[in-house]
């Protein structure tokens, strides 16, 4: 099986879409306009420029929509989570729940529109 490194969201916007995700997951970045790669447990979350992606692949990006990627992150308390969040001013999706299979997941929408998931393990 091949070991899964990350996602890299494409974006118009890399330092609005980096910002948002270096306070979402409280980690330091180094600004960049066209390129970022926020280390995260796990796997590695780039962020690169529509523009960018159209200059190393021409015609790759016609067609290509926003927001419509869902990404999840494992944290340990997802209501405090939120409660930092909607301090940050991030629209919630779909509030808290707790799912039969052992889930807790709270749902918000990034800057691009794509669907943001933590969730915690219960019991």
């Amino acid at each position: 099986m091949k070991k899964f490194s990350g996602v890299c969201l494409i974006t118009q916007d890399v330092l609005r879409l980096s910002a948002f995700y270096r306070d979402l997951l409280s980690v330091n970045i180094k600004e960049c306009d066209r390129h970022m790669t926020l280390a995260t447990r796990g796997a590695d979350l780039a962020i690169f420029s529509a523009q960018g992606m159209e200059e190393m692949a021409p015609g790759s990006m016609r067609g290509a929509g926003y927001g419509s990627f869902t990404i999840e992150f494992h944290v340990e308390d997802v209501d405090s989570e939120v409660e930092r969040l909607l301090g940050m001013g991030v629209k919630v999706v779909k509030p808290a729940e707790t799912f039969p299979w052992g889930r807790r997941a709270a749902w918000f929408r990034d800057p691009d529109r794509n669907i943001v998931i933590f969730f915690e393990v219960v019991k």
